[in-house]
């Protein structure tokens, strides 16, 4: 993992200077205005720092992203759970175990191909849903997160990463594995690997054998990007 990855969560960087601090409004209902951030080393330390919803009076740590900073891919999940709060890096539990397995499986690093973060950036109390106003709260730093990393091609994994970034599409079984262009992106609804891990089944038709047509659809877009 690279220094500036680190940096990301590493809460003893020095806080954002007061110009900047100046121009970020704690206010939900006030946007934060696009090209704000200079880098993501930046948005973090602001992450940690916030206050534009009620999450940040409760969480241990603001999760921000890992992996590739230049990627062509972004994982987007809905929100940390335990394992992410206590130590500040998304999908490091079960469900980040089993997405590491997922990418794997088509030749894709988490370090190298990848970069993952959430529509949230705290964890909800008892790992609820987001709220909409907590994710409308949030919204402004994955807008920037997308702006810094410029990938091509965004996962939404569940519903509530569906609902937060792009809107709602319909249910997850009926977009779950189709391309959807937004703001000249390629996204892709898939499965979150929680749901995968609460319907093992790899019967012909069940969720994993989906998430296995899907990810080599997205494999196939990744390859067509990089030669193009």
């Amino acid at each position: 993992m690279s220094s500036d990855q680190l940096n990301l969560f590493n809460l003893s960087e020095p806080s954002l200077s007061p110009g900047i601090n100046d121009l970020i409004p704690t206010d939900a209902k006030i946007p934060i205005p696009a090209g704000t951030y200079a880098s993501m080393v930046q948005l973090a330390q602001h992450c940690n720092q916030c206050h534009r919803c009620g999450l940040g009076d409760t969480r241990t740590h603001a999760v921000v992203g890992r992996g590739n900073l230049n990627a062509d891919i972004m994982i987007v999940g809905e929100a940390p759970g335990q394992n992410e709060d206590e130590t500040g890096l998304p999908f490091v539990g079960r469900s980040g175990q089993l997405l590491e397995k997922i990418l794997q499986s088509v030749r894709l690093d988490t370090e190298q191909d990848v970069y993952i973060c959430n529509i949230n950036k705290c964890r909800p109390p008892e790992n609820r849903v987001p709220t909409a106003k907590e994710m409308a709260a949030c919204k402004p730093y994955i807008f920037e997160q997308i702006r810094l990393v410029n990938p091509k091609i965004i996962l939404l994994t569940g519903a509530t990463a569906v609902k937060g970034l792009i809107g709602d599409k319909g249910s997850m079984t009926s977009i779950r594995g189709k391309w959807i262009e937004w703001e000249g992106r390629f996204c892709m609804p898939i499965f979150h690997p929680s749901y995968l891990l609460r319907n093992p089944t790899r019967d012909r038709g069940g969720p994993k054998w989906q998430m296995w047509q899907d990810i080599q659809l997205v494999r196939a877009k990744y390859d067509e990007i990089r030669t193009a």
